[in-house]
């Protein structure tokens, strides 16, 4: 009896044990699916964020786009009587000109007011309220325009002297367009017979002080 009972050794712990390492493993599985379908989840939602961030970015107008439709201030003070400079607007050439007196006297001679297709400006859409007057400006030493042609968008070049025959009788000086001839006085005022059909453009603008000027912003 005693060696019977001695050659059957005792397994009843056995699968008592069994049962416990194969539960242990079993929670431990469970744990690191859990742990797994937790990361990845995280990791998608990042991931969904990370790609967000460009389509976000996208939607806000780029620092060129701002800067394009941007107002720009100019400061004039070192501009001497009969000279010009020229600033970017919205991607176009913009010519700010103090004008001297003798330049404002041209612009009224009577053989020269023949000359212009438009001398008051009645194309209202070429100029803001303010400036729909003989020296389309605020101020009248001071011109603010759009320095691109109305026939097809070159840039006229500035030609101050008088009596140059190669623009025609009683020439006041004023602005050449060399691509097709077209002529323009101090005030952005278009000759008749060139190709040119309008006035020059004068922008929207206001004084911020007796020698700065703001170009994009109305004068209210």
């Amino acid at each position: 009896m005693s060696s019977s009972t001695g050659s059957h050794p005792d397994t009843s712990n056995a699968p008592y044990g069994a049962s416990d390492h194969t539960d242990e493993l079993t929670s431990a599985d469970h744990n690191r699916r859990k742990f797994l379908a937790i990361a990845t989840a995280a990791a998608g939602v990042a991931g969904v964020g990370l790609a967000a961030v460009p389509f976000l970015t996208s939607l806000g107008p780029s620092a060129k786009a701002r800067a394009l439709g941007s107002p720009v201030t100019v400061n004039f003070s070192r501009l001497e009587p009969g000279e010009q400079v020229t600033v970017i607007w919205r991607g176009k050439p913009v010519w700010v000109l103090r004008r001297t007196t003798e330049m404002l006297e041209r612009m009224t001679h009577d053989d020269w007011i023949e000359r212009l297709r438009d001398p008051d400006s009645a194309v209202e859409s070429q100029q803001p309220a303010y400036a729909q007057n003989p020296t389309r400006s605020i101020r009248p030493d001071i011109l603010v325009v759009v320095a691109l042609c109305t026939h097809l968008g070159c840039v006229p070049t500035f030609k101050p002297e008088v009596g140059t025959a190669a623009y025609g009788d009683n020439w006041m000086g004023g602005y050449f367009c060399p691509c097709h001839g077209s002529l323009f006085d101090f005030a952005g005022r278009v000759t008749k017979n060139v190709p040119a059909p309008i006035n020059l453009l004068i922008p929207p603008y206001r004084f911020l002080g007796p020698e700065s000027v703001q170009i994009g912003v109305d004068n209210v």
